[in-house]
């Protein structure tokens, strides 16, 4: 790295570390220290400015701290990219904690999910970056070609030097490398976490119980959309509720139930098929187009985003959601407008061969936490920040980035179950945090509430029939570079059948395209990787 790019990198340090203290101190007599830490943010910036111009003058000097030691339980400034999937940032009174409890200084630049592939992507283009960025869709391409381009350090030989990094299972950190290089600390999630939603309260009303095959899952979605399942005498409600994203909207599911692989299948001779390119996907798509035509699902779904389907199903004009780890966000945001709603959380409907079925997203890998070159610039540095990291995943933090504070977010009852005091006070302080937490399955608690809990046994439960995606730990070099586009070919064209737009003829003349375009060329790539791995 040239001198006048540390120069650089200096004067961004300086700016953070004095935004850290502004923001933390300008709380009480705020006039008098906004004025005290504007006074000091000038210092640094001409400190910085001059650092910058000493740099470009000479090329031969080194800057200052360049190999400097770090101390392992020095005071960390560490800035975080992460992913929002609440409507709102969280406020500070928990963050003060985790950053009590982990030693550091945290500037968090939240990225709302729906709009995460746009941001990441210009981000990673534009080289704006800080110490640590959750790159959480590693099939996106700009993705995986800014991590094999040696952007990001490869953490691979670090984790064993740290005691809660090092039982990431081999498996894992095999499953989040690239071509046997990991570029980050994995997110450590649960192998299946899909599955479904119902409103308990309208099965009731209407005299059904909860669907254990897809032609009573159906019969569900048209009853909760013509039999009035709220009773108030209007038109007013549907079965699905769904958003604009195969992926995690409903689609993926359903296709899991229907027997589609996961992204790929391969066969005992290792040869692979696109999991559009199967039976099983058809007959998805035939399913939500009927689910699409008669009213039974969200006709608005493609320009539908995650929120938006969340406040249908907790407003009652929806009784079927996907997704069995937001049990809690809907129940919370269903108070004061439905309460009595009741969730019952289905994790097990009956596939077309009499199998179970449910799709891994990347075989529990939730993505990575990444720390860039440009800003972390030795290797002192990333030990610094992997002892961060190390330190999130303690049980200390972990519950602050669960529950809160013990005593005002939440309690443990005399059987050992975690129980939420103040939902409302809880969605403010703390539930931001929780997709943040590197690791959901290295601690566990007991669900004080019933339904939270038997989804965690479902979760757990869903791993026994869990489908992975093959070509996770591979490498596709047309994957890497036009992964994405050519995903969005298949996406759009799914979208279209499931409207209407185009029929089986023309979303086979779309895979055909697909395929002329250099989908034949990732299977042929996959095949190869799939074969020196496993000779």
């Amino acid at each position: 790295m040239n001198p006048s790019l540390k120069g650089v990198i200096k004067l961004k340090r300086l700016f953070y570390k004095s935004w850290f203290s502004y923001k933390k101190l300008i709380k009480g007599d705020r006039e008098m220290k906004k004025k005290k830490y504007g006074r000091l943010l000038a210092v640094n910036v001409l400190v910085a400015s001059q650092l910058l111009l000493a740099a470009c003058n000479n090329d031969s000097e080194k800057t200052s701290g360049e190999n400097a030691e770090y101390d392992p339980n020095s005071k960390l400034d560490v800035s975080w990219t992460t992913m929002l999937h609440t409507a709102s940032t969280p406020t500070d009174v928990v963050l003060e904690k985790i950053e009590e409890a982990t030693n550091s200084n945290i500037e968090f630049n939240w990225v709302p999910d729906a709009s995460k592939d746009e941001r990441i992507t210009a981000a990673l283009a534009s080289g704006e970056l800080t110490d640590i960025v959750s790159l959480t869709v590693l099939t996106n391409s700009s993705v995986r070609q800014s991590l094999k381009s040696g952007m990001f350090w490869d953490v691979g030989e670090y984790l064993d030097e740290y005691d809660n990094l090092k039982n990431i299972s081999e498996d894992m950190r095999t499953a989040a490398s690239i071509e046997g290089k990991l570029y980050g600390v994995p997110y450590q999630k649960n192998l299946g976490r899909s599955g479904l939603l119902l409103r308990q309260d309208w099965l009731d009303n209407l005299g059904l119980k909860a669907p254990t095959n897809l032609d009573e899952l159906y019969e569900i979605a048209r009853a909760f959309t013509e039999d009035d399942p709220d009773g108030n005498g209007k038109d007013d409600t549907i079965g699905f509720s769904d958003r604009n994203e195969l992926r995690y909207g409903n689609f993926k599911t359903l296709s899991s139930y229907f027997g589609t692989p996961n992204g790929w299948a391969v066969d005992s001779d290792g040869k692979f098929t696109a999991e559009f390119e199967t039976q099983a996907y058809k007959d998805t798509m035939e399913y939500s187009k009927k689910l699409y035509d008669n009213g039974y699902s969200d006709r608005d779904f493609a320009v539908t985003p995650k929120n938006t389907q969340m406040e249908k199903f907790a407003q009652g004009k929806a009784g079927i959601y996907t997704g069995l780890i937001s049990i809690t966000q809907l129940e919370n945001m269903a108070e004061g407008i439905q309460n009595e709603m009741e969730i019952v959380p289905v994790n097990k409907i009956e596939s077309p061969d009499g199998e179970y079925h449910i799709w891994s997203e990347n075989s529990g890998i939730g993505g990575l936490m990444a720390f860039p070159k440009s800003e972390v610039e030795t290797e002192a540095e990333l030990k610094r920040l992997l002892q961060f990291v190390n330190d999130l995943m303690d049980k200390e933090v972990f519950m602050l980035m669960t529950g809160g504070i013990e005593g005002t977010h939440y309690e443990i009852d005399e059987n050992g179950a975690f129980q939420i005091l103040d939902s409302e006070l809880w969605q403010k302080d703390v539930q931001p945090f929780s997709s943040s937490r590197p690791s959901e399955v290295t601690h566990s608690i007991i669900d004080g509430n019933p339904r939270k809990q038997l989804v965690n046994e479902q979760i757990d439960e869903n791993a026994g029939f869990a489908v992975l995606d093959p070509t996770v730990p591979l490498e596709s070099p047309t994957a890497s570079e036009r992964g994405t586009e050519l995903e969005k070919l298949i996406i759009d064209a799914t979208f279209k059948f499931i409207m209407g737009d185009i029929d089986e003829k023309g979303f086979d003349a779309e895979v055909e395209k697909w395929r002329n375009s250099g989908g034949d060329d990732m299977r042929k790539e996959y095949e190869e990787a799939y074969k020196i791995a496993n000779e």
